[in-house]
């Protein structure tokens, strides 16, 4: 706290004062302490540049790089000033001079300049050159690595925190390089500004010690010369490191280390070529004419630095590790067939020329999705999805996938190779072939993959063959999540609670409800996309029901109930939920036509009544989702499950909840009402 209230305040006054000394005197010893701490700050700038593992750990680094520039400015222009007035700019300035300068003046300007062009034409030019290409490069790639970030999300590899995290660092590095192809041309700014202020010093200096002064045309260039290269190089040697820091930071590759051990490190493997370049400076100590001392001390040198070198770094690399292969049975053996027998409960065919997306040799990361989407999917539907099996099925047309539960094929898809699938309205100018998306079954079209990043900055949504597979399996296990639900299941789901909650099992089973009755209610819940991971309040809601029967409704509605907030809140967007109701009318007439059956409670309705209802009830929910609101159908508590098979063949995706699950958290928006009589009329 105390560090960031510091820097709310300190940095705008250090700014300001940057500006009052370009206009304020300042006397010789203030001076002083200003240029020894400006080549401090330029050495510590430095040293945090080889430090950093990525660019982005420095990001302040363009404006600093601002603000270093302007206070090195501002001290030159306070020197300058010193110069020009009292022919004395401090003892810094004047013992730099010395040094440079030393007993001739012609070395001490050539020293001077040549610094100048080590800055200005090697460092800077470099650095800025390569801070526009990085610019460029990065702003070009963004689109891409944003559609990257949202096919992991879509995929299950992430999830939405860690893609707004990502999101936000794609977004942070774009800024970056854009602010550093900016701030690298005040490096080369302030290099031109020195040039300028030192032949002031130099030729306004000489004209006020020779006019105003009455100086020798000797003491005056003597005088002038030794603090005009004093203050040029006092000032240059800070602006030579900034100018190595920016070339620094706009070459540093991201790694997990600092540039130090990275460099350490990758030196270290190179164990051969040290011993080349060893041996080949010992050679250059036999060739007449060139002294032998420096090139046998510098050859042995190396020699002696690679024989110190592990061998194991370079063979550790260089030798592939055998893993032992996992023994199967044989291919007639009686556990073989056995297993070729089984029918697994979740499996995903592949055509023969699909193989590529599983083969992680070839850059295929279908099974390492697929994990991840069966972790992702447990924290959204609250179970553990099977395990799932994947095989190639030559019976499959080319470019083909299939999906079966239990070994009934219930989606199928394509997944052309070289290809990625655009999803939008305006796809009619790209090449490619036309298709339907395969979960939602919007319009979309398979372009080839080198156009991707073009793709990408149209309107249209790109997305990899790997992802469109995973998303159609996350629906196709979203649909099918009761059948998926096992016996085992239910235990390991039962146990689970008894070791957090041991009274609400006891209460729940083995009576008065058996594993199988808990099943079927859970797997009523997941056949309505109901999350279950809240096991503690069903269990609780099911032990307190199952006291006055099992009947199977009233369970599943018993357990609803008391998930009925949650249930609620997951259809709702942003606190508000779009709801469609019955006419009170048809409800009421709705609700004198219900009776009790032995599979449960039933509408006794004319059938032409019933697909009447049924048609009305799809046309308001299609009409309700064209506006951009998803609504769930809402009705009386009785009449739910009788309603909700009534509609689930033509209204699928649209939930049924009772009033009693809306609970009282949500602003509630009509979007419809069912009224048969308005279609009767019709």
């Amino acid at each position: 706290m105390k560090q960031s209230r510091l820097g709310q305040i300190g940095i705008p006054i250090a700014i300001i004062g940057i500006v009052v000394m370009m206009v304020i005197p300042m006397p010789p010893l203030l001076l002083d302490m200003l240029l020894a701490f400006n080549i401090a700050f330029s050495v510590l700038i430095m040293l945090v540049s080889l430090n950093v593992t990525r660019p982005l750990d420095f990001a302040v680094f363009p404006s600093l790089l601002l603000i270093a520039t302007l206070f090195r400015l501002a001290m030159n222009i306070s020197a300058t000033r010193l110069v020009l007035v009292d022919g004395y700019a401090g003892k810094v300035i004047e013992a730099f001079g010395h040094f440079v300068v030393g007993g001739s003046i012609i070395v001490g300007l050539v020293i001077f300049v040549i610094l100048l062009v080590i800055q200005f034409v090697v460092i800077t030019n470099g650095a800025g050159r390569v801070a526009e290409v990085a610019a460029r490069f990065t702003l070009d790639a963004m689109p891409g690595k944003q559609m990257a970030v949202d096919a992991d999300l879509n995929s299950g590899l992430i999830d939405e925190n860690e893609a707004r995290k990502r999101r936000k660092e794609v977004a942070a590095e774009a800024d970056f390089y854009g602010a550093m192809d900016g701030a690298s041309k005040f490096v080369k700014g302030d290099a031109i500004a020195a040039i300028v202020i030192t032949l002031i010093n130099l030729v306004g200096g000489f004209i006020i010690g020779v006019l105003q002064r009455g100086m020798s045309m000797d003491d005056a260039i003597a005088t002038y010369s030794l603090l005009s290269v004093g203050d040029g190089l006092v000032s240059q040697i800070p602006a030579l490191l900034l100018s190595i820091s920016t070339g620094l930071i706009v070459t540093r590759a991201t790694t997990e280390k600092d540039m130090g051990s990275d460099l350490m490190a990758q030196f270290g493997r190179q164990r051969r070529a040290i011993q080349m370049a060893g041996g080949a400076v010992l050679f250059l100590a036999v060739v007449p004419g060139l002294p032998k001392l420096p090139f046998l001390v510098i050859g042995a040198a190396a020699l002696i630095v690679a024989q110190r070198l592990p061998k194991e770094i370079e063979d550790a690399e260089s030798t592939p590790v055998e893993e032992p292969l996992p023994t199967a049975p044989q291919k007639d053996s009686p556990m073989a067939i056995a297993q070729d027998m089984r029918v697994e409960p979740l499996e995903l065919e592949l055509a023969y020329d699909l193989i590529d997306m599983v083969d992680a040799g070839s850059g295929g990361d279908l099974l390492d999705r697929v994990r991840a989407l069966r972790r992702k999917l447990a924290q959204e539907i609250g179970i553990v999805v099977p395990l799932v099996r994947t095989r190639d099925n030559l019976d499959l047309p080319p470019r083909t996938y299939a999906i079966r539960v239990h070994g009934v094929e219930v989606a199928r898809g394509e997944a052309p190779a070289g290809m990625v699938l655009a999803i939008g309205d305006e796809l009619d100018t790209l090449p490619g072939m036309a298709t339907r998306e395969p979960v939602f079954g919007l319009d979309a079209k398979w372009v080839p993959a080198e156009l991707r990043e073009h793709i990408a900055l149209a309107t249209a949504t790109v997305v990899d063959r790997s992802s469109v597979v995973t998303t159609h399996m996350a629906e196709v296990v979203r649909t099918h999540a009761g059948a998926l639900l096992s016996r085992e299941d239910v235990k390991m789901l039962v146990d689970m609670v008894r070791q957090t909650h041991p009274a609400v099992v006891e209460e729940l089973t083995p009576s008065p409800l058996s594993l199988g009755e808990v099943q079927r209610v859970l797997q009523g819940l997941l056949a309505e996309r109901v999350c279950i991971r809240d096991l503690v309040r069903i269990f609780e809601a099911l032990s307190m029901r199952a006291r006055g029967g099992a009947d199977p409704d009233g369970l599943l509605e018993s357990a609803r109930g008391a998930l009925g907030p949650a249930i609620a809140s997951n259809h709702a967007v942003d606190g508000r939920l779009s709801v469609i109701t019955f006419d009170p009318l048809l409800e009421q007439r709705l609700l004198e036509n219900l009776r009790a059956g032995d599979s449960g409670s039933y509408l006794l309705l004319d059938p032409l009544m019933a697909e009447r209802i049924a048609v009305e009830a799809a046309r308001v929910a299609q009409t309700a989702e064209s506006s951009g609101q998803p609504p769930v159908l809402v009705c009386a508590q009785p009449l739910r499950l009788p309603i909700r098979r009534l509609l689930e063949s033509t209204t699928p995706r649209t939930p049924v909840l009772s009033y009693a699950e809306l609970g009282g958290q949500l602003t509630l928006v009509t979007s419809g009402v069912v009224n048969v009589a308005e279609v009767t009329a019709a």
